[in-house]
């Protein structure tokens, strides 16, 4: 156990808290579980946390649009003290829903930057359906720091508007030149090239996965490594070898790990 403390925020509809608390438990963190309405009535308890979790789910039915209710929710109750923390050098992760949640709330666009004025999207998937099967993500150099370049991580996918989308080539151009690409979807037997589907689910732009703020300490990421914590989860472990845990496993250890080492400034 370090001495990092972790919150899992959670509100109605969200479906994979639980499995994001047992990824941090088992990364070492000390975890809470809270849901957004505990939040808003004490949003100085976000203080006393080194990372803030958005677990995946289907928040508010995804009602309008995927995140949109629960993305308006933080920014009217939540907007200044998701900034502080984030400016404090807290971390923030945001998964599948999470990460449309992050968008929604322009937490990974540059600090100079309105929501309203947000240059890409999660849309509907070029499949025009729900996609649900593993794929395999590869880590980019970007400014994530406790990422591994290169790295390969096979993690299963959930989701129909998990397509990412950029407004133009020039904002593509700004988001590789600021090392904010953190995740891209490969094909296993060709990791060096950019995935087609079906291993880019969506028919993500580039095959982003999962993008960072300018900071490196807000990311989002459309795939789930909470649910290959374990050998038994992935569906060849049969055929994988003996491996101690699973791939997404290290993901969230690596992220405590540096959390425990980041030096927070009071607010």
């Amino acid at each position: 156990m370090t001495n990092v403390k972790a919150m899992v925020l959670r509100s109605a509809g969200t479906n994979c808290d639980l499995e994001t608390v047992e990824a941090f438990e088992a990364a070492g963190a000390e975890v809470a579980l809270v849901h957004l309405n505990e939040l808003s009535r004490e949003p100085a308890r976000l203080e006393d946390f080194q990372i803030l979790a958005i677990a995946g789910g289907f928040s508010y039915g995804d009602y309008v649009a995927a995140g949109r209710v629960f993305g308006i929710e933080l920014r009217h109750r939540l907007q200044r003290e998701l900034s502080a923390h984030v400016a404090r050098g807290g971390l923030a992760l945001g998964i599948c829903n999470g990460f449309q949640i992050l968008v929604e709330l322009g937490l990974l666009q540059a600090p100079s930057s309105a929501p309203e004025e947000r240059a890409f999207a999660l849309t509907d998937n070029a499949s025009a359906r729900f996609e649900c099967r593993w794929v395999t993500l590869r880590s980019e150099a970007c400014a994530v720091p406790w990422l591994v370049p290169g790295e390969l991580m096979p993690v299963p996918i959930a989701h129909a508007e998990g397509r990412f989308v950029v407004r133009d080539e020039a904002t593509l151009a700004a988001l590789e030149a600021g090392g904010q690409i953190a995740l891209r979807y490969v094909d296993p037997a060709a990791p060096n090239t950019t995935a087609v589907y079906p291993a880019n689910p969506n028919g993500s732009v580039a095959g982003i996965a999962g993008l960072c703020d300018p900071t490196g300490r807000v990311l989002g990421l459309m795939p789930h490594p909470e649910r290959n914590l374990h050998p038994w989860q992935h569906p060849q472990w049969t055929r994988r070898g003996a491996r101690a845990e699973g791939e997404g496993l290290p993901f969230y250890r690596r992220m405590v790990e540096f959390a425990a080492d980041a030096t927070l400034t009071p607010a």
